[in-house]
């Protein structure tokens, strides 16, 4: 069996942003269920960036029906960050894999500022300070059959 193409999908790599908490919204349906080494994170503070490498599940092929289940590839990117902090994560085991649940924004005291959290299975949380919702997510490889021939699910 071989790889999957970007050509035989529905869709073109993914490449989008969001501005405003519904955009966050989208792009949390995107990264539903997507996974990373916790060694694929990095916060570049002179930057303001904060950036992971995720393994997203292509819900947006109609999650697997067309071509069976796929992962891409994908750079997740967080500019006009101000701070990070994580909860329920082993920093130190840059080994652990991580799965994403959802990607939210919460509204701080002064607009359009506030926090983007991403909800980690196992009670884990990435919270990201902003100044402002400025983010992209990128597809930076071709698609590839899920490794577990299956699509994600939850109890």
């Amino acid at each position: 069996m071989s790889d999957a193409r970007f050509e035989d999908g529905r869709e073109a790599p993914l490449n989008l942003g969001a501005e405003d908490a519904a955009d966050v919204g989208v792009l949390s349906a995107l990264v539903q269920d997507a996974v990373f080494g916790a060694g694929e994170m990095a916060w570049d503070r002179g930057k303001r960036r904060f950036s992971v490498l995720l393994n997203r599940f292509r819900w947006e092929d109609g999650g697997g029906e067309r071509h069976g289940p796929e992962r891409v590839r994908s750079l997740l990117v967080v500019d006009c960050v101000l701070g990070v902090a994580s909860q329920g994560i082993d920093r130190t085991d840059r080994d652990t894999v991580l799965s994403l649940l959802s990607l939210s924004f919460e509204a701080g005291a002064e607009a359009p500022g506030g926090y983007l959290v991403l909800t980690l299975a196992g009670d884990g949380a990435i919270r990201i300070a902003v100044e402002a919702v400025e983010l992209s997510l990128r597809d930076v490889t071709r698609p590839y059959r899920a490794p577990s021939g299956r699509r994600p699910s939850h109890d």
